[in-house]
């Protein structure tokens, strides 16, 4: 089940995520405050929000210019052979790699799409290496170079409220 049919979300839960979605770094009574709810009840609804899965984490989003981070690759990743288990594999490897933000396994195309930050393109050759060159099921692997970064957001776009007298309507 997942966490918005174990939990149903009210106005007041969708407001707070949406300010979390926001600018997670505020004090619990900034958040609070914009709100329009107490303190206590802003810090009750994001701990059971949270003991429930709707927030998973709370992470801060950073430069990677800033951090000599400055070559985005998108990478499709097709594999030779589609098992369960060598899907895993390529999976925890590519997870476990701090190169890799992100890691979606796909259907109707490559088995894999990576979008990886790394400093320059030697740092992407080694990435490539570790990942693709040295693991003999990859079949095919076609790759994308960030020239601009236009949006870097994980937002959700969050439901409306569910009015009280709607449910019977």
């Amino acid at each position: 089940m997942t966490p918005r049919e174990t939990m149903p979300l009210d106005a007041i839960d969708l407001r707070l995520l949406d300010e979390l979605q926001r600018d997670a770094a505020r004090s619990n009574q900034a958040l609070a405050d914009a709100v329009h709810v107490s303190a206590a009840t802003a810090l009750r609804r994001i701990k059971r929000m949270a003991d429930a899965g709707v927030i998973e984490r709370t992470v801060a989003v950073l430069s990677p210019e800033a951090l000599g981070h400055g070559l985005t690759a998108i990478a499709e990743v097709t594999l030779d052979t589609q098992s369960v288990e060598r899907l895993s594999a390529f999976e925890a490897r590519a997870v476990a790699d701090a190169a890799v933000q992100q890691c979606y396994r796909t259907q109707g195309g490559p088995d894999f799409v990576l979008v990886a930050q790394v400093a320059d393109m030697p740092a992407y050759q080694a990435m490539a290496q570790r990942l693709f060159t040295s693991d003999a099921n990859v079949r095919n692997v076609r790759c994308f170079f960030s020239v601009h970064r236009a949006k870097c957001g994980l937002q959700i776009a969050l439901p409306r409220p569910v009015s009280p007298g709607a449910a019977g309507a």
